[in-house]
Parts: C-alpha cells; sequence; structure tokens
C-alpha cells in the first residue's frame, strides 16, 4: 500500500504536522502531535479504523484517496522468490541423504 496523506493534505493546503492536527482537531479527533508526525513522516504499520474515519473526515477524503494499493509490487516480489520445499537447500536436494556405512540401525542410549 501506499501512503497519501501528504499529497491530501497538500490539495487542501496543509502543509505541516502542526496544520495537521488543527485540521483534525476540529472534527474532534485529537491525536499527539507525535502520532501525526508519524502519520505524516512515514507510511505507517497500522491504521485503526476509527482513526482513518476521522482522517478522511478532516481532510474530506475517501480512504482510495489516502491509500493506494500496489499488487504489481508484490506479484514481482512473488514471481521472482525461488520456489523450494521446507527445509530444502539453496542446491534443491529436499530429501535427506542417508550416511554411508550405517546399518540402519540406531545405538542405544547410554547407562
Amino acid at each position: 500500500m501506499k501512503w497519501n496523506l501528504r499529497m491530501v493534505a497538500a490539495q487542501r493546503d496543509i502543509w505541516r504536522p502542526v496544520q495537521l492536527l488543527a485540521a483534525f482537531k476540529e472534527v474532534g479527533f485529537s491525536p499527539s502531535l507525535s502520532k501525526v508526525a508519524a502519520l505524516w513522516g512515514s507510511q505507517p504499520v497500522t491504521v485503526r479504523l476509527d482513526d482513518l474515519d476521522k482522517i478522511c473526515a478532516a481532510l474530506d477524503c475517501t480512504v482510495a484517496d489516502l491509500m493506494q494499493a500496489e499488487p504489481d509490487a508484490h506479484r514481482a516480489e512473488r514471481d521472482e522468490a525461488p520456489r523450494r520445499a521446507a527445509g530444502g537447500s539453496a542446491e534443491g536436494s529436499v530429501r535427506p541423504i542417508p550416511r554411508p556405512g550405517g546399518s540402519g540401525r540406531r545405538s542405544l542410549p547410554p547407562n
């Protein structure tokens, strides 16, 4: 997902986190300035749905304006990733190789 908060805010003539905080307070949303700065400065890992609704109300936008899906990036990662069985080595061997000279029986545990 691409986070477009700064672009949406700029379209509403909001250029700083402090201005964004003032817009939030107008709709009854009062996060801390550090939370607003984190939303402003980078893509959040998580956003509560209630908060997302309030952000959209403050900026008079939709969720689609704030977030843009980037499925092509994940398709490329998926296609480039090598497929191998769990526990397989880089050479592609997935079956265990028996030890040479083994009788096939296990030794007894120590007394």
